[in-house]
């Protein structure tokens, strides 16, 4: 069995954010944007305090992920991406991986619930082996930071309809 390193090794050296599904190196794009979350906030005034404000948090937005300038040759790739027509099972839990020189993570971002919204791809060429990505948008429900690997199961929700 090989590491998502070694997988990630058949792309091209330029590519550095990896798509990890099923605990497995899926795809691999040049550049990823958008990836943010904001806190929605309610700022309030208390009577006869005029040197301060109140700032209560409320919930969090999460953005688009947008990657860009992509290859994979991974066919499972391609029929979750198309899930969201067909049987409307299409949300996953994604890992976007970066890898440092010696193979080791350096930065996971888990985007939780995630879901094709757009992808486009280039004019195909036959002299090409894989199949291009110039552009795949991801929305999401929730975001987990860290320095793993293992993820991009299948998303699940628990009994109050939120992902676990």
């Amino acid at each position: 069995m090989t590491n998502g390193f070694e997988r990630a090794l058949k792309y091209v050296t330029n590519n550095h954010f990896y798509i990890e599904m099923d605990t497995s190196i899926k795809a691999a794009f040049t550049e990823c944007s958008g990836l943010s979350v904001q806190i929605k906030k309610e700022v309030y005034f208390e009577g006869g305090v005029n040197e301060q404000q109140r700032v209560r948090l409320g919930h969090a937005e999460f953005a688009d992920v947008t990657l860009k300038r992509g290859i994979t040759d991974d066919t499972g790739f391609w029929k979750w991406a198309s899930q969201v027509f067909t049987e409307g099972k299409s949300r996953r839990n994604v890992n976007i991986l970066v890898f440092n020189q010696a193979g080791d993570i350096m930065q996971s971002w888990t985007l939780i619930g995630a879901v094709p919204v757009t992808w486009k791809v280039p004019a195909l060429q036959a002299s090409g082996n894989a199949v291009a990505i110039e552009e795949l948008t991801l929305a999401y429900e929730g975001l987990q930071v860290g320095k793993q690997s293992g993820g991009g199961q299948e998303a699940q929700r628990d009994g109050t309809g939120y992902f676990g």
